[in-house]
């Protein structure tokens, strides 16, 4: 298939690392003009450089928040597709989550892109096009008992993305999730070795956790964040077109079930 987002401007929150760096770059091969975004200039610039000659630009900004929302909106008015992927996870105890931790959980992993949404939204119906892809987690499924925050926040992700599609009904704009399964990332890796022996080498680490902690998993690994990638340029694509108001599972098989 010929995925072709060329006239297209992207926007991927949280993508200086990972699975959105890694969107980044594949929704920049497929041709559309992609803004790279993070919390500080330097991490944001860092990125942009390992983009090389693609048609990408910095927006530095923490769009956790309203004031760095803002900030965004200024610098970037109006896109195409926009990429909710910012989120932030740890493992705590369940009965040691504090208030402070569950409202901070919904800001950035449920908030954030309800807010850019709702700002983003209006123009992709004008303009008769757009997409709108949040990136979930199989968590939202399967919530995880060392970290439920987390899970219920994935979880309110896929009704965020049911709702606001039914509001973009008859449009021409698409709003999806995909489910991301268990991924290799720095942030991962920190992850494993806090449900692990810190002192094995890190294949050793990774067959360890999945075993252990993600035994459901049907590939028996880690996911690469390519792979992510490639599922999330076909949804932003035209070639998704009827494709709506779904929850898509990029998984390694690691949801027992068949719906979503």
């Amino acid at each position: 298939m010929n995925i072709d987002l060329s006239g297209k401007t992207a926007l991927v929150t949280g993508s200086t690392q990972g699975i959105g760096l890694a969107i980044a770059e594949q929704l920049a091969r497929s041709g559309a003009r992609v803004a790279v975004n993070g919390r500080t200039p330097a991490r944001v610039d860092e990125a942009v450089a390992k983009l090389g000659d693609f048609d990408v630009l910095g927006v530095a900004a923490d769009v956790s928040t309203e004031e760095g929302t803002a900030d965004l909106l200024r610098a970037l008015p109006a896109v195409d597709i926009l990429v909710n992927n910012l989120g932030i996870f740890g493992a705590v105890p369940p009965l040691e989550i504090t208030d402070e931790q569950w409202r901070t959980y919904f800001d950035v992993n449920v908030l954030a892109s309800v807010r850019l949404i709702r700002s983003y939204l209006p123009g992709m119906t004008e303009r008769g096009w757009g997409r709108a892809i949040q990136i979930a987690s199989d968590s939202a499924i399967v919530t995880p008992a060392e970290m439920i925050h987390y899970g219920v926040s994935k979880t309110a992700l896929l009704a965020v993305s049911r709702g606001f599609a039914k509001e973009a009904a008859g449009t021409g704009v698409t709003v999806n999730s995909v489910i991301a399964g268990p991924t290799h990332t720095a942030g991962v890796e920190d992850f494993v070795y806090q449900l692990v022996d810190k002192s094995l080498p890190w294949d050793e680490a990774q067959r360890e956790f999945m075993i252990k902690h993600r035994p459901q998993s049907l590939i028996q690994r880690l996911i690469e964040p390519e792979e992510i990638a490639n599922m999330v340029a076909y949804l932003a694509s035209p070639l998704a077109s009827a494709t709506t108001g779904g929850a898509l599972r990029v998984d390694g098989g690691y949801v027992d079930s068949i719906l979503p």
